[in-house]
């Protein structure tokens, strides 16, 4: 239990059903429909249409998700991969005979086919109990009679909109300008795309005059994009991998995306004992941070290759060499960066319900307003997803047509015993799998609640050296450069979080991270 003398948040104890989101307009959408009569899908899908409006920067129905899903009545999980595909005419060659030396972060390169979308109308074919229309109701609304603008989304809008190009610029400033905290935004474009959705499903997305707005904007633009590459967007069901810790099993999506590198780091982790080291001193964020490196540096080895070696890349043995390499007393030189983008613009989603169906679902647009670019007509706003390429001939995860990037964005799952246990996600792009396994580490080594999991300071060792919260000392700070360690003050808080326990004794506890505006509701 928190110190209750301290400022902080209590965790949300339900019976009947829990949402825990980054918005709470969202959050409440949720239990609304839950209250409804709709189950964990519907009311999943129903926030998450309301996070494409209320943070735009960081989300819309142009970008890309991934869902676990437990069904009710059984602890098997689902994967659902939402990641759209490079158009047909998607050229890496093309972009390196202008001098790229990797995919642009914005403008028309990096832009890939919008996946959610497809994979919001599969889940609630497959899944759902109300309907797309009544899932949708609530976004419609909220999208023509507009949102206030939050103090977080106002913060990030600020930092992103420089990015804005064209008729982005129409659709998501206010005046040429960022809207300012509290400040309604409106997108009836949108609103209108969500109509089409609603009587038609995914071909009021994908076909017709939506689709058409979307193709007509990207090759005006000069994009390759056609209405054959729309028409062709799916979704896939896949297996999930999962990999123990201390009793409890964590559940991932394969690649495209980077769960396998959660996994694996914990797997590293596993070789020291971090429950006598201090939750937030010295020790515990070097050991992290180093596990990190040699953890990423693996992904950027083998994610995104349609071989991809996760039998190596999870077996003990390798996490074993990879913790031989570690010296508790010396940061060793950074891996290799990767040469495509990571970036941290991302929302996640999780639901409960009465039956138990759990949702862990994660929707991005990749950087803040993605490749900053927007159809003309809708305003839908494209993702840069293509960023995540590279243009290194030869490597599993170069550019080209028909081909899905390395995705950073992971929902995640836990198991005890069995039994489902824990959906939850850690926003943060490249900073996800350090996410979940910090997160996992703080539930199991050090015995904190999910509230206090996700409130506790953060660190990550990436491409811009060791970032660190300021609720790290400064002792802690000195300390770890004396090691070795390129260390700053992280400009922002690292990632977000939310979670969701499912009781044995029928009790749902919901947690959600104060470094977002969201919060964890039930009912």
């Amino acid at each position: 239990m928190r110190d209750l003398h301290l400022p902080g948040r209590s965790a949300i104890y339900a019976a009947n059903g829990v949402c825990a989101t980054s918005h709470p307009l969202a959050a409440k959408v949720a239990i609304d429909i839950l209250q409804a009569g709709g189950n964990a899908v519907d009311a999943a899908l129903a926030g998450a249409f309301v996070l494409g409006i209320a943070e735009p920067q960081m989300c819309g129905i142009g970008g890309d998700c991934f869902v676990l899903l437990k069904p009710a009545g059984t602890e098997d999980i689902l994967a659902l991969n939402g990641s759209g595909r490079s158009p047909a005419g998607y050229d890496a060659e093309a972009m390196r005979a202008k001098g790229h030396e990797s995919v642009p972060l914005r403008g028309i390169e990096p832009v890939t086919l919008p996946g959610a979308m497809d994979a919001f109308c599969r889940l609630s074919e497959d899944h759902g109990k109300l309907g797309l229309d009544r899932v949708l109701a609530p976004a419609i609304r909220y999208a023509d009679d507009g949102i206030p603008v939050a103090p977080r989304v106002a913060f990030d809008w600020a930092d992103d909109a420089a990015a804005l190009q064209g008729a982005a610029r129409d659709h998501y400033l206010i005046g040429g300008t960022a809207p300012t905290l509290g400040q309604i935004f409106r997108a009836p474009g949108q609103a209108q795309v969500l109509r089409h959705m609603a009587a038609e499903g995914r071909k009021g997305f994908y076909e017709g005059e939506v689709a058409e707005d979307m193709v007509a904007s990207l090759r005006a633009l000069g994009g390759s994009h056609t209405l054959d590459d729309f028409a062709g967007v799916r979704c896939d069901y896949t297996a999930p991998i999962c990999g123990p810790y201390k009793g409890t099993d964590l559940y991932e999506h394969p690649p495209n995306g980077q769960g396998a590198t959660a996994i694996l780091m914990l797997n590293i982790l596993s070789h020291f004992d971090l429950a006598a080291l201090e939750p937030f001193g010295t020790q515990r964020a070097h050991i992290e941070a180093e596990a990190a490196k040699l953890a990423y540096d693996a992904r950027n080895r083998f994610i995104a290759d349609p071989t991809t070696r996760l039998d190596h890349m999870l077996a003990p043995e390798t996490a074993a060499r990879l913790a031989a390499l570690i010296d508790p007393k010396r940061a060793m030189a950074a891996a290799k960066p990767l040469t495509e983008a990571v970036h941290k613009d991302t929302i996640y989603i999780t639901v409960v319900d009465r039956d138990r169906m759990a949702v862990s679902l994660i929707y991005s647009i990749f950087w803040g307003f993605g490749s900053g670019l927007a159809s003309t007509r809708f305003g839908i706003n494209f993702q840069n997803r293509g960023a995540g390429f590279t243009l290194e001939r030869g490597h599993p995860n170069e550019a080209g047509p028909g081909k899905r990037p390395m995705h950073t964005i992971i929902p995640g799952m836990l198991k005890q015993g069995g039994r489902v246990t824990m959906p939850f996600g850690v926003m943060g792009g490249a900073y996800q799998p350090c996410g979940h396994a910090r997160f996992v580490t703080n539930l199991l080594d050090y015995g904190l609640d999910p509230q206090a999991a996700i409130d506790a300071p953060r660190c990550f060792s990436g491409s811009d050296g060791l970032q660190i919260e300021r609720g790290y000392s400064g002792k802690v700070r000195a300390e770890l450069a004396a090691m070795g360690h390129e260390v700053s003050v992280a400009h922002e808080p690292i990632g977000g979080a939310q979670a969701i326990v499912i009781g044995q004794d029928g009790v749902l506890i919901g947690a959600s991270d104060p470094r977002k505006d969201g919060c964890a509701l039930g009912y």
